[in-house]
């Protein structure tokens, strides 16, 4: 009779809580996880909007979460960062003379302008090919310099070199893979008229250059398709901003800050170093 006449009345809290044999306050209860999940869910996608290669190591850095967190949010909701990649350019084969790696025999470089490497890649552009060329420090990782042309003549890498001395300076030492361009006179008569010592990768040995293989790697994640753009103009624009994003802006996994902003606090401590206590 009791349990009758309270299905036929509508059940207050306490009474189900009491028929059920739980605690009323349980009742109000609502799991916090999930809630939290779908919460970093939204964060982790806006991250992802506003850089769209960015794998969980560097979504947790851009949020300052735990990067098991970032994962198993990421893999819970089948987040995944854009990854298209285009095939690898390869140059021609060159059978004239290089120079000796000297980036392997250096010590890391302890700041700027003491090591740079250099390097080209392609860019499939509306039935025709444009190249870009970069140079990049060593040290913090920041692009120096960068030229991009419709063809791979030793203009491009020149032009390169040209601009990052230009902005900041000549390095101590500039390294490359052993490109045909790399190797022509002209090239090598302005680096060493500059006091330049060049060095050069093993052939077959991209991994001696890994770090221009790795930058353009992401760069061109981060471009995206170039043939968006109507006019070669508009694609030299969207390079631009996407270096200076590079430099000021993305997260490098290895330094935890952009190029800029760890070259900027490098040149802080430089400048006011810390007295030690001995």
């Amino acid at each position: 009779m009791i349990v009758k006449a309270t299905r036929e009345k509508s059940l207050t809290k306490s009474v189900l809580a009491r028929v059920e044999g739980i605690s009323r306050s349980s009742l109000y209860y609502k799991p916090r996880k999930p809630q939290q999940d779908w919460l970093l869910k939204n964060r982790i996608e806006q991250v992802l909007h506003a850089h769209p290669s960015y794998g969980y190591r560097r979504v947790c850095l851009a949020l300052g979460i735990n990067h098991k967190r970032a994962r198993r949010v990421m893999r819970l909701y089948g987040i995944k960062p854009y990854r298209r990649r285009g095939r690898k350019f390869r140059k021609p084969k060159d059978l004239g003379l290089g120079h000796p790696n000297l980036l392997h025999q250096l010590p890391f470089p302890d700041k700027p302008n003491l090591a740079w490497v250099s390097d080209f890649t392609y860019l499939p552009f509306h039935s025709r090919t444009v190249y870009l060329a970069t140079i990049v420090d060593v040290f913090d990782r920041t692009v120096k310099g960068w030229s991009l042309l419709t063809s791979h003549s030793v203009q491009l890498p020149l032009s390169a070199l040209i601009d990052a001395v230009e902005k900041h300076g000549r390095p101590r030492l500039l390294h490359s893979d052993q490109g045909s361009e790399y190797k022509s006179r002209v090239y090598a008569k302005f680096a060493q008229s500059l006091g330049i010592r060049l060095s050069m990768s093993h052939k077959g040995s991209p991994w001696e250059n890994g770090y221009q293989e790795a930058f353009y790697s992401q760069f061109k994640i981060d471009l995206g398709d170039p043939n968006r753009f109507k006019t070669l103009g508009e694609l030299a624009v969207a390079i631009y901003h996407q270096l200076h994003y590079y430099n000021t802006q993305r997260i490098h996994s290895k330094l935890k800050m952009p190029p800029g902003i760890y070259a900027l606090r490098q040149s802080i401590l430089t400048a006011n170093p810390v007295p030690v206590r001995l």
